[in-house]
């Protein structure tokens, strides 16, 4: 069975290779290949699971060698791969959702020229993260850790002729430089201290070693978690990579690039036991994250972007659970597989809805759409529900563990961080609730209004009315268009230009008539895409009970990650009603405000926090002014420093000598009666010197 490991990586890569290299006569069938070789992948990953199983807890790690990658003395690194508990977790859910976003991607992307490429793209980005996982050695999971990050550049920036795009793509690849500076820090810093990178020695050995290096070590591994999980403070790429195709945010959020963070905290589990103030930093860093991520998520009004917001404070949840050490881990992983799902089927019903609606991504816009929409609408809402801890789904005892866990880091520790879960848990409850009313329920607001009928002004002359009545109905019919998108004001816009150009038309009328063209038509997308999207939704519903029977997972991961159950200081039943409690509390204070009234179709200016968190809590603003300015500040500084001290003082010396030589070369100017008059000046000298010499 060892020799199907390598496979696993291989099937996504070779398909890679053939849909980039293959050229245009793979056009009308490479979304396939890329699908079915991601799908080959998922069965060899069901086939070493169920071989697994069948083994005795203790002999469940296998092992594959490939090569000896760099064969040096004193220095020896190799290209193997180890398949255990975890990341058979991580091979299945990498592989099954990836496989159901491929599909899903055949009916999304089918208007696409460059589908191919894109397959090509998916399918590089699922061999790097298995890549990831399966790596026995840090520095094999480094390589797989920047193909991941290369991969999501690709795809992120898929859309390249949009500048968001482009720049969103930039952004997420430089950010994430920051992070991986750290995971190589880190490995430099172990070879120096265990002179090795595998896993099998690098963690039975962290006991033996100082605290001091241990926390280093610990704090750059969480700098490499926060570059690819998007947390505090390396978090601002996340919303921007919105720009990519949907599948690409499905994929990138759900089941691969931002749970590599949470996988190397938890298989670097012994490293951080050992290094308690590393463990620490761990924890407030996904306590902080998880309500940045919330409360940024409870303002967005691009239905993407909240989603987004989502997962960021989602991962926060997974990172605080990794932090807490032995009653964490397996709760952090158990939750993100149950993520995986739910917020895989979230983001596929976004781009369902975006299908239907014009590539619209404002919820304002929305409304109404479950009538027209009804297999997005259950799968979405079934994603809503376990996202939000309803009873009985998924979400609900992952997240509730979680905050279990929580209040079990003992004294006030523990009271701050499971009062910051459950808050969590609130603003969780709140922005998706939001989402979903905005999205599904109340009016048709992307229905085109009549526009006012036209006000005439008073007129100086018979022919006046008609023309002022005319530029009247222009204002009117141009604002008129807005609800039904870009397209529909582009028509809006045209349309009543046109009519105001006349002398008595009728400027309403043809407004109206140009933003109806561009009305979108709501409808549910083809089964390609409803199938992967009903199949999530029942991972959404189930996931999580089938884990809390009998605390299966947590013993399946516990031969990997060590595991202690939590002790809270409060019954665990209170802490379930507590959490109920407050998710109702926020699913009711946001049917208040956006169930009860009409929306308006554009954001009302609210509180300075509200504003703040649609501009992400400034935290672009804060990275502009304290590294782009700062760094242009600094750079300035250099190049004046250069100009003036190091060039300054170089050329000063070089003008100096210049100018002497200058000087000096008007003594030797070639004419006798020169030299004739320096003899004599130099004897007159050396005379009068002698005669004072006698004098005295």
């Amino acid at each position: 069975m060892e020799s199907l490991i390598g496979l696993l990586v291989a099937a996504p890569l070779l398909g890679a290779a053939v849909l980039l290299l293959g050229g245009r006569r793979l056009d009308r069938a490479g979304h396939w290949l890329g699908t079915a070789l991601a799908a080959v992948s998922f069965v060899l990953g069901a086939v070493l699971f169920f071989d697994m199983l069948g083994r005795p807890g203790e002999d469940r790690t296998l092992h594959q060698f490939l090569f000896s990658w760099i064969p040096v003395e004193g220095f020896q690194a190799d290209a193997a791969f180890r398949l255990d508990q975890l990341s058979m977790t991580f091979v299945l859910l990498i592989t099954g959702v990836g496989t159901l976003i491929h599909l899903y991607s055949v009916g999304y992307m089918e208007h696409d020229a460059r589908r191919r490429r894109f397959f090509g793209y998916l399918n590089l980005f699922l061999a790097a993260m298995l890549l990831l996982v399966l790596a026995d050695n840090y520095l094999l999971l480094y390589v797989g850790w920047e193909g991941v990050g290369l991969a999501s550049y690709l795809l992120i920036g898929f859309w390249q002729h949009k500048p968001s795009a482009a720049t969103a793509a930039k952004k997420a690849f430089l950010v994430n430089r920051v992070g991986d500076a750290g995971l190589a820090i880190a490995i430099f810093l172990m070879f120096t201290t265990f002179g090795t990178f595998a896993f099998s020695e690098v963690l039975p050995a962290a006991d033996g070693a100082s605290e001091g290096v241990l926390t280093g070590i610990g704090l750059m591994l969480l700098l490499a978690a926060c570059g690819k999980s998007a947390q505090v403070p390396l978090q601002s790429w996340l919303g921007d990579a919105m720009e990519g195709p949907t599948p690409v945010s499905a994929l990138i959020h759900a089941a691969t690039m931002v749970t590599a963070g949470v996988y190397l905290i938890t298989r670097s589990g012994a490293l951080f036991d050992a290094a308690p103030a590393a463990q620490t930093a761990v924890v407030a860093v996904g306590a902080v994250t998880l309500l940045f991520g919330a409360i940024v998520g409870c303002a967005k009004d691009d239905i993407k972007k909240a989603l987004a917001a989502s997962t960021m404070s989602q991962i926060g949840y997974m990172v605080l659970a990794a932090g807490l050490g032995p009653i964490g881990y397996a709760f952090a992983i158990m939750h993100l597989v149950t993520h995986g799902f739910f917020k895989a089927g979230l983001f596929l019903g976004a781009g369902s809805v975006m299908h239907g609606m014009n590539d619209e991504v404002n919820m304002r816009k929305y409304g109404g759409l479950r009538r027209y929409m009804p297999v997005t609408f259950v799968t979405f809402g079934l994603g809503y529900l376990a996202i939000i801890g309803f009873p009985g789904l998924s979400g609900f005892f992952s997240k509730d563990l979680i905050i279990e866990a929580a209040f079990s880091a003992g004294g006030v520790r523990g009271w701050v961080l499971g009062g910051a879960t459950l808050l969590g848990a609130a603003l969780t409850a709140y922005y998706m609730t939001r989402v979903m009313l905005l999205t599904f329920f109340g009016e048709e607001r992307w229905r085109v209004r009549p526009a006012p009928a036209p006000t005439p002004a008073p007129a100086e002359s018979g022919a006046a009315p008609a023309a002022v009545a005319g530029g009247a109905g222009v204002g009117a019919a141009g604002g008129t268009g807005a609800p039904g998108g870009a397209a529909g004001t582009a028509g809006s816009g045209a349309g009543a230009g046109s009519a105001g150009s006349g002398a008595g038309g009728s400027p309403a009328a043809s407004g109206q008539a140009a933003g109806l063209a561009g009305e979108p038509h709501p409808h549910e997308s083809p089964k390609v895409m409803t199938v992967p999207m009903i199949v999530l939704a029942f991972g959404s519903v189930f996931a999580g009970g089938l884990f809390n029977w009998g605390e299966a997972f947590v013993h399946w991961l516990e031969p990997v990650t060590a595991f202690e159950h939590p002790h809270p200081p409060i019954p665990i039943p209170v802490i379930t009603g507590a959490t109920v409690a407050v998710m109702l509390l926020g699913v009711g204070l946001a049917w208040l405000q956006y169930g009860r009234k009409p929306v308006p179709l554009t954001a009302p200016r609210g509180s300075l926090l509200t504003r703040a968190a649609r501009r992400d809590l400034l935290q672009d603003d804060f990275n502009h002014a304290a590294f782009v300015s700062g760094g242009q500040h600094l750079t300035r500084s250099l190049v004046y420093l250069d100009h003036t001290v190091v060039d300054g003082g170089v050329n000063g010396t070089a003008a100096a000598f210049g100018g002497l030589s200058a000087r000096l070369r008007k003594v030797q100017n070639g004419f006798a009666r020169s030299y004739a008059v320096s003899m004599f000046g130099g004897a007159a000298v050396l005379v009068a010197a002698t005669l004072l010499m006698r004098a005295v």
